[in-house]
């Protein structure tokens, strides 16, 4: 929240009043401006932007409630507190009607007015800011905001929009590492409750086993050796918002048999207390993983894989969508600009191609993050190759490259003027005999070259 002096206007015809009621706010640590009127309120509104402002309701020429009305149609939204002389509370209530925030009563009680005054500027700075996150919310997490033609996204996306209004159905998203689940996950938030609170994401492969339940749940004083105080789980601290169990699949066994039972009951229990609490919050679960792999292993419950399969939400892979990648580069390049404040005219071509030639294993995170390097590096200029710091895997149409399958193959993990002969004869072979399955043989026919070099140290 913003600690900055809050700027106050106060406003009376009483030059002692006036005096009085500015000498108390700055002895609070307020910065104030004063103003004879309603009439010379408004020149200085005109001027500057003020935290809060204070006024008489008795005033010649236009008084408080007249003011009040003047900034409103002005679309002036600073929190308005009414002053009014003692036994006039008709008046304060009738200009509270009209939109003050509260009133106080002279002679000034200098922590009554302390406490009004700071209780206004902190509820409208509240709502300032919470305005300033949904906005962000709007401009980076809702549907509109997901680029895309291609027609598997926008079907996917389709179908997220239509879950929005089942706000206690079970959504599973799937897709790779940096595909944007997360996005997928709070645009559904967004769009279901319209409200920027309420989104609590937990990754269930970065918490300890032994914390995790606790973590998720919650737990009463002396539940456990360290419990010293009551705790609120992550199922509680969302609400009536969204909870997002991010990497599912690693999941402790035990532990998925708990979730099992709070989504089909809607009802969860803190470690060391029997009270069933009621579960208001959307679950949404996210994965990289194959479930229906892990619950052929056995390393994840068949019946927790029906029970968060209810809506399932598949986001494809960038490499799969490259029809995506010209309007993801122009946006993020766009939001660079903003957030590193220079110049970036544009991608050149060649680094264009580069992109698009690029298999992209880390998805739109990857490419956002290639950007901001590149960014970062150029001097105000066009977006080159070199900036990207991409291993090139194609070649100019016509050569040998373009006529053999293997020199479009590899993908080396370290620039080749950075290798020695050694190591680049070592990456190769490596990647060969991946390709080939781990046949020596058909890899040497495909290098042509003895079949020992596959058992040399």
């Amino acid at each position: 929240m913003n600690n900055l002096p809050a700027n106050i206007l106060a406003v009376d015809d009483d030059k002692t009043s006036l005096l009085v009621l500015d000498a108390y706010l700055r002895s609070f640590g307020f910065n104030v401006t004063t103003a004879s009127g309603g009439l010379q309120a408004l020149e200085v509104l005109g001027k500057r932007d003020f935290d809060l402002l204070i006024s008489d309701l008795r005033m010649p020429g236009m008084d408080g409630i007249e003011l009040l009305k003047e900034m409103r149609r002005r679309d002036i939204t600073a929190p308005f507190i009414v002053v009014t002389a003692c036994g006039s509370i008709e008046s304060a209530v009738a200009a509270m009607r009209q939109g003050a925030c509260d009133y106080l009563e002279k002679p000034f009680n200098p922590d009554t007015l302390q406490l009004t005054v700071q209780r206004a500027i902190d509820y409208h700075r509240a709502l300032s800011e919470n305005r300033q996150i949904k906005a962000y919310l709007e401009e980076h997490f809702t549907f509109q905001n997901i680029i895309t033609v291609n027609p598997a996204m926008k079907e996917m996306l389709e179908m997220a929009a239509k879950v929005t209004s089942s706000p206690h159905t079970t959504v599973a998203i799937f897709g790779e590492s940096g595909v944007g689940k997360e996005v997928l996950a709070k645009a559904i938030h967004f769009a279901s409750t319209g409200m920027p609170t309420g989104f609590v994401a937990v990754n269930c492969a970065a918490i300890p086993e032994q914390l995790m339940e606790s973590e998720l749940f919650g737990h009463v004083k002396g539940a456990f050796t360290g419990a010293d105080r009551d705790r609120a789980g992550k199922f509680s601290q969302a609400g009536n918002g969204t909870l997002l169990l991010d990497e599912i699949g690693d999941m402790p066994l035990p532990l998925q048999t708990k979730l099992l039972r709070t989504l089909q009951e809607r009802t969860f229990e803190r470690i060391g207390d029997n009270t069933a609490i009621p579960l208001d919050c959307r679950v949404i679960a996210a994965t990289n993983a194959n479930l229906a792999e892990r619950v052929a292993a056995g390393s994840f419950r068949e019946d927790l894989y029906h029970r968060i399969n209810v809506f399932p939400l598949h986001i494809p892979p960038l490499r799969e969508r490259k029809e995506d990648i010209r309007q993801i580069c122009e946006h993020v390049v766009t939001e660079l600009q903003q957030h590193l404040g220079k110049s970036l005219p544009g991608i050149s071509q060649k680094a264009m191609d580069a992109i698009l030639d690029h298999d992209w294993p880390g998805n739109v995170r990857e490419l956002r993050n290639r950007l901001e390097r590149a960014a970062i590096l150029t001097s105000g200029d066009l977006i080159r190759p070199e900036h990207l710091g991409l291993m090139l895997t194609t070649s100019q149409p016509g050569s040998q490259q373009d006529n053999d399958p293997l020199y479009s193959t590899y993908h080396l993990k370290t620039p080749v003027n950075s290798l020695s002969l050694s190591a680049l004869t070592s990456q190769i072979l490596s990647q060969t005999l991946e390709l080939c399955k781990g046949n020596k043989t058909k890899a040497a026919q495909m290098l042509k070259i003895d079949r020992k070099m596959f058992y040399r140290d």
